[in-house]
């Protein structure tokens, strides 16, 4: 009989599936040591674990987190200073990250005013030549 963690336990194809990846993109995470499944014979077994630090790659991927920022991070949780040193380096990229955000968000505004203004001439101008 199975024990308790392999109950909770999913193959790749299940977990790819499930986080609507493909399954070489979790294969990808677990060449580069982000995830650890369990091997049994030729198949892989994802534990709970996995599934978690899956979710916090795709996550970070989503908010625009390197992946060497995205291992630092979660990697930050089993090591020294743990937890703690986790959250004030996670504030300290959510700021970076955000103030990243906030200009790009003024550079798009500003270039669908100049789009606005280049359209408005454009048709001024057609409407001039035409009439």
């Amino acid at each position: 009989m199975p024990d308790a963690h392999a109950l909770l336990a999913d193959t790749g194809h299940k977990v790819a599936e499930e986080y609507g990846v493909t399954h070489r993109t979790v294969r990808f995470y677990e060449d580069r040591g982000l995830i650890t499944p369990e091997r049994r014979g030729t198949r892989r077994v994802y534990h709970p674990r996995d599934r978690v630090r899956l979710g916090l790659i795709l996550r970070g991927k989503r908010l625009g987190f390197s992946l060497e920022e995205i291992t630092r991070i979660i990697d930050m949780y089993d090591e020294q200073p743990g937890e703690v040193g986790q959250l004030h380096y996670l504030l300290a990229q959510i700021e970076d990250r955000r103030a990243d955000l906030e200009q790009r968000r003024i550079d798009v505004l500003a270039a669908l005013d100049e789009l606005d203004e280049l359209e408005h001439r454009c048709r001024e101008d057609l409407e001039r030549l035409s009439g």
